[in-house]
């Protein structure tokens, strides 16, 4: 009795692993078809394509996917979390070998609704487009930046390339399986365009209202002060309207510097003058109220109090030739809103009905991954050349001391077998059937495949108990 118990539990528990973290490629979440509120005018997406939904499913599976870096270790979301807005809690982020980003991890959200084409604090990437793929190039982010011994892109797109299911979705995605950066690039970009969230209080409460600045009806008395003083210019008001425009809440293009200029985890006196982007407000903190990640491009700001205080007196740093003109103050001593405490505790109050709910939770933009790090691509075509009819036989499947893989009559291959990684951990050279001792091996999930000799390829999963 209890050996078959245990037996239908081991059933049960391959099923599940084969089972979760799945993407059914006949019936893709719809990325861009999300409602956009009718007052929400910023847009720097190009124009819809017909595969944008599997751009983004392309996109969603390379940015979880850690074996994007060079060892395997750090995917785009180890630094840009949909727990936290697709940010980072940390003041700099982990790279793949234990060193810390230059600068905070920007929050990704809302991405696409802004005027700003630019990306990273500093605007060196050209468009969402080009700033993908430098963190797959960066030295201490994912490796692979052909310096210092470290591989190249190239490298990582034979790394996809191995791997059967890349060049499949590649195909579905861009109607060829070539990996090219470009591709990357614009699958990644794809992805991040589409997150965003408009189901915050803020949102809730234009809608009911005729314009941004009338009162809004679900907001308290407090709520509505904070919102006049963050859309009234000074002296009257706080003016934060003038660089973090909303209803997007988008960084004005033409912004300089704020006067935070230290190096993030730098020495005192060093300056970094150049950050004058900003990530969409929306969002800064999550639905229970906790801020997603410290702010600024050094994480210097642990509060929106402290945020708040340093706009409200602004004292220009020594050497700051770059600070926006509108924080410059009379005679360029600096500006000084004069805000009171309640003033202070009314804009903070309002910066929370920016956040949204859905967005940390929601499928489309979680980890595809399960557990062991695999997905099944329900529907996909690993290999456009097989025939329908074709049948290899992998068993026993899950199995504990060996791995027989029988093979059509008539057909030799050459097997490989790698771990959820994709690293490879056994390859055996032609032949028409194989019998692997694998009792060496962790209990994990397993793909194996085969290649004939004209290059077509077959893939299954095995589960090593």
């Amino acid at each position: 009795m209890m050996r078959k118990t245990t037996s239908v539990f081991l059933g049960f528990a391959f099923l599940l692993l084969l089972t979760a973290g799945s993407i059914d490629l006949g019936n893709l979440f719809n990325y861009y078809g999300l409602a956009v509120p009718a007052y929400i005018t910023k847009d720097n997406a190009p124009a819809p394509n017909a595969a944008d939904n599997m751009r983004a499913t392309l996109g969603r599976v390379l940015f979880y996917d850690a074996r994007l870096s060079v060892n395997n270790a750090i995917s785009c979301a180890s630094c840009h979390k949909q727990e936290f807005a697709f940010g980072d809690t940390a003041v700099r982020s982990v790279g793949h070998t234990g060193g810390l980003t230059g600068r905070h991890s920007m929050r990704l959200i809302n991405a696409r609704f802004a005027t700003e084409t630019r990306f990273f604090w500093n605007e060196r990437a050209s468009s969402l487009d080009d700033q993908t793929s430098q963190p797959i190039q960066d030295a201490v982010e994912m490796g692979f930046s052909g310096q210092g011994g470290q591989p190249g892109i190239d490298s990582l797109i034979r790394k996809l390339e191995s791997i059967p299911e890349y060049p499949a979705l590649f195909q579905l995605a861009f109607g060829s399986p070539d990996i090219s950066e470009m591709y990357i690039q614009r699958a990644l970009s794809t992805f991040l365009r589409s997150i965003a969230s408009f189901d915050s209080k803020f949102d809730v409460g234009l809608a009911q209202a005729p314009n941004l600045g009338a009162p809004f009806p679900n907001f308290s008395a407090q709520e509505n002060n904070g919102k006049n003083l963050f859309l009234t210019p000074p002296p009257a008001g706080a003016g934060c309207q003038g660089c973090h425009r909303g209803p997007e809440f988008d960084i004005d293009p033409n912004s300089r510097n704020n006067n935070i200029v230290a190096v993030a985890g730098g020495q005192p006196g060093q300056l970094d003058l150049g950050n004058t982007r900003s990530p969409s407000l929306r969002d800064l903190v999550n639905p229970a109220g906790q801020l997603n990640g410290p702010l600024m491009h050094d994480g210097s700001k642990t509060s929106l109090m402290q945020v708040i205080d340093h706009y409200n007196l602004i004292v220009p740093v020594p050497g700051n030739t770059n600070l926006d003109p509108r924080l410059a103050g009379p005679q360029n001593q600096g500006q000084n809103l004069n805000l009171s405490n309640a003033d202070k505790t009314a804009l903070i109050a309002f910066l929370r009905t920016l956040s949204g709910t859905a967005v940390y939770t929601a499928e489309q933009w979680s980890n595809p991954f399960d557990a062991n790090g695999n997905i099944d691509f329900i529907g996909l075509p690993l290999s456009t050349q097989a025939s329908a009819s074709f049948s290899w036989k992998v068993y026993p499947n899950p199995s504990s001391d060996w791995l027989k893989v029988e093979l059509p009559q008539g057909l030799t291959a050459e097997l490989t077998v790698t771990n959820a990684q994709g690293q490879v951990i056994r390859k055996v050279g032609s032949s028409a059937g194989f019998v692997l001792n694998v009792q060496e091996l962790p209990a994990g999930i397993y793909q194996v495949r085969i290649q004939d000799a004209q290059g077509k390829t077959w893939v299954k999963k095995w589960m090593k108990q």
